[in-house]
């Protein structure tokens, strides 16, 4: 159940966060008037939306290396980046935003004023990896516990593994000093 879960939350996850990315580099709104002129992307109106889903795939690689203590706080970070994203969003598709973009951007036009609609199938897509990116981040610090971690190889040497170590390290010594008292250590008479 545990590794089903986990894998179940990396992949809802990380669909949150390439939605984030996807969306941000989209058109998000229409300029109804003159054509040929510039319109924003997502990533123009909100420019937090691609370094807050970098961070949430970062976070989901944290979370797949660490345990315990350290899995919650990076899901909270997770969360935290989902919550960044979904006030970008939020902040983009305001008036003073997109008309400050749009005169900003088109002013060799001699354009100012310009009418706009917003094209709303991109911020939704976004507002839906926000969303996808703080369930992820609140699963993780409520279920991270019961998840697995990587495997026991990457931790530090202890117990059973540790005294073989030992013993390699004690056998190793033994065919050095045999070395350096002239004796052939491969000679087994």
């Amino acid at each position: 159940m545990g590794h089903r879960e986990l894998w179940a939350w990396v992949g809802a996850t990380a669909l949150g966060c390439a939605l984030v990315l996807l969306a941000g580099g989209q058109v998000w709104v229409r300029v109804q008037e003159p054509s040929g002129v510039a319109a924003p992307t997502g990533g123009d109106l909100s420019p937090v939306l691609t370094p807050v889903a970098l961070a949430g795939l970062a976070g989901i690689v944290a979370v797949l290396a660490t345990k315990g203590l350290g899995r919650r706080a990076v899901g909270a970070l997770i969360a935290l980046c989902g919550a960044g994203a979904a006030a970008g969003t939020w902040t983009a598709l305001g008036d003073d935003t997109v008309a400050g973009w749009l005169g900003e951007h088109n002013v060799l036009h001699g354009a100012t004023g310009l009418p706009w609609e917003a094209a709303p199938l991109w911020p939704a897509v976004a507002a839906a990896g926000a969303v996808l990116m703080i369930a992820g981040g609140v699963l993780a610090v409520v279920r991270g516990g019961r998840w697995a971690g990587m495997s026991a190889r990457y931790d530090r040497a202890g117990g059973r593994a540790g005294d073989r170590a030992r013993a390699q390290v004690t056998e190793d010594r033994a065919l050095w000093d045999a070395l350096d008292r002239g004796d052939d250590p491969t000679d087994r008479r």
